[in-house]
């Protein structure tokens, strides 16, 4: 049998779609009409994102905001114990939910939380960094890393905005250095993840001498699941408040 007559009856074999297309999930029809989130849009997708919310609000708690990102994180991670180590500074949900309703851009470290984030129920510009820098020339003549750079670069434009950071330490550092030097994000979500400097970086965020807003956690977790799931709960806080 030739490539193309395999290939052929290969695309044969996928002309009843109907046996790949069962639900993985048991629809709930009254979770799946409150479901608000702009991220699950199809009828599995809802019903999958409620079972998941539902499940961890009675595990995590749902009386408080901040309870909606601890549970948010929770799904996003699979790990319970995120939801003890995170910390909220400086009421960071009224501000960044008011960023989001005024369409206030988004800066983030990394291509990977921009891909994230939900691109529905807003209009913030989501900007990743490392095209601020596009050929690294800020990074390569001081030696620095290329999300610090992209920070750097950006500085003139941070006001007012939110700033979520799921990988590079060093970009946190930076942005915790341009606020000392007078930059005012609206708010900074501020989760590096790793070994070198991430606890350090965060602990920097939350000590710094002017009150800046912030969602951060403590330890060497966090991650680019985590600061997505930070933004596109404050989508969804916005949505809801509209509404």
């Amino acid at each position: 049998m030739t490539t193309e007559q395999n290939a052929n009856e290969k695309a044969g074999n996928l002309e009843n779609l109907e046996e790949f297309t069962e639900l993985t999930v048991d629809v709930n029809p009254e979770l799946v009409n409150i479901c608000n989130d702009s991220g699950a849009r199809t009828e599995e997708a809802k019903a999958i994102y409620m079972k998941s919310r539902t499940m961890i609000q009675k595990i995590v708690g749902n009386k408080t905001p901040e309870d909606r990102f601890r549970q948010r994180c929770v799904i996003a991670t699979g790990d319970l114990s995120v939801a003890d180590i995170m910390r909220f500074m400086h009421d960071p949900i009224p501000s960044g939910v008011e960023a989001i309703k005024k369409g206030a851009p988004i800066f983030v470290d990394i291509n990977m939380v921009k891909a994230g984030i939900t691109k529905a129920g807003h209009k913030s510009e989501i900007i990743c960094v490392l095209d601020e820098d596009p050929d690294a020339e800020i990074a390569n003549k001081y030696g620095i890393t290329r999300t610090s750079a992209g920070f750097l670069a950006a500085r003139d434009r941070l006001d007012g905005s939110i700033i979520a950071i799921g990988n590079a330490p060093s970009a946190l550092i930076m942005v915790c250095k341009l606020i000392e030097k007078g930059v005012r994000p609206a708010l900074i979500i501020g989760l590096p993840v790793g070994f070198v400097n991430a606890a350090e970086s965060r602990e920097m965020l939350r000590n710094l001498s002017i009150p800046v807003p912030s969602i951060s956690c403590v330890g060497t977790r966090g991650g680019t699941p985590m600061a997505v799931a930070c933004v596109n709960e404050l989508v969804a806080i916005a949505r809801e408040s509209e509404e």
